[in-house]
């Protein structure tokens, strides 16, 4: 089937792509980044206005495309399956506030380039929106838009908001959301709309995973009409989940500290302290790196820090690849 008709942004090279990832400090596979421009480069034609019905299965919902995109009226594709949205959630607020449920879906799922909010202690969403709007929850790459966008977002949200949104997400349940597929080799990819798609036409075909964990939708049209129920698969390195499963278990002599002392012996949190079982991989890199990195502070980092200051990228790819393997 033909995916041109969702695509937006511009389809790079593969030249082009591992180009910016060597430029790249942060790991690439964690921080998806939009292809650069090419200066001088005329814009591209936009494409001709799609107006068309689009649905997804099992909803008898009938949306646009333009309808699906619009960030103060996120599309619900199945409205019979959460609670009743607050307004935060379902609109959010011009011109600075985004509707929640944009970015992070009706049903809180999320996606690789955001959070999983489905099912977080709603204190502890709480407590980061307040260090977004402190200035204590920051980005190591500042390329990346959404974290960047969250920011600013968490410097307009007001209490009520904040309050609302974390009560509604808090109270629902998560479901299993990326499957986890060790490979010596995986699809070759480029990042669009802030995470990895695969490389259809001249470059696609297959290529050595390395270190690192791709995360990408099951299926793209779906993903990109924001269908909350169309989920992600994430490959990762052959023996990464073993590894990780003695890094998480047992602090790997040394190495870390063992995650069950804060996020329970099932890794689904404690109080306040989040779970971390079945979360997107890739965001859980970003935020086992950002600690590391100093760049996400705020009063329940402080306990993070001994964890992650002997982690390198390898044991985060192992770490993510294993807790991504769990239930939620």
């Amino acid at each position: 089937m033909k995916r041109h008709w969702l695509r937006y942004g511009v389809v790079v090279a593969a030249t082009t792509f591992l180009i910016l990832a060597q430029d790249q400090k942060t790991p690439p596979w964690a921080y998806a980044l939009n292809p650069p421009a090419t200066p001088g480069a005329p814009a591209p034609a936009a494409p001709p206005a799609d107006t068309s019905l689009k649905h997804v299965p099992g909803s008898n919902v009938g949306l646009t495309l333009p309808q699906t995109r619009d960030l103060f009226n996120p599309p619900d594709w199945y409205p019979d399956d959460h609670p009743a949205m607050p307004e935060v959630v379902m609109h959010g607020r011009r011109p600075d506030v985004r509707a929640c449920g944009y970015c992070h879906l009706p049903n809180g799922q999320g996606r690789p380039e955001n959070a999983s909010l489905a099912g977080l202690p709603a204190g502890y969403i709480v407590q980061q929106m307040a260090d977004y709007k402190n200035g204590l929850r920051k980005t190591s790459e500042s390329k990346m838009g959404p974290p960047t966008t969250m920011l600013a977002i968490g410097k307009a949200a007001n209490d009520a908001e904040v309050k609302a949104a974390a009560e509604y997400f808090a109270s629902i349940k998560p479901k299993p959301w990326i499957k986890v597929i060790e490979a010596k080799m995986v699809p070759k990819t480029h990042v669009s709309g802030w995470m990895f798609v695969e490389t259809e036409g001249a470059g696609k075909g297959m290529e050595p995973i390395g270190s690192r964990v791709i995360e990408m939708p099951v299926d793209l049209e779906r993903t990109e009409l924001r269908d909350s129920k169309s989920s992600f698969i994430a490959y990762a390195p052959v023996g990464s989940i073993k590894k990780g499963e003695a890094l998480v278990t047992t602090g790997g002599a040394g190495k870390t500290v063992k995650c069950s002392i804060c996020h329970g012996a099932d890794l689904k949190g404690i109080g306040n302290v989040p779970s971390i079982s079945g979360r997107s991989p890739s965001y859980i890199a970003r935020q086992l790196y950002d600690i590391q990195q100093g760049n996400r502070n705020g009063p329940w980092t402080q306990l993070m820090k001994e964890a992650v200051a002997k982690l390198t990228v390898d044991d985060m790819v192992s770490i993510t690849a294993y807790l991504a393997s769990r239930n939620p």
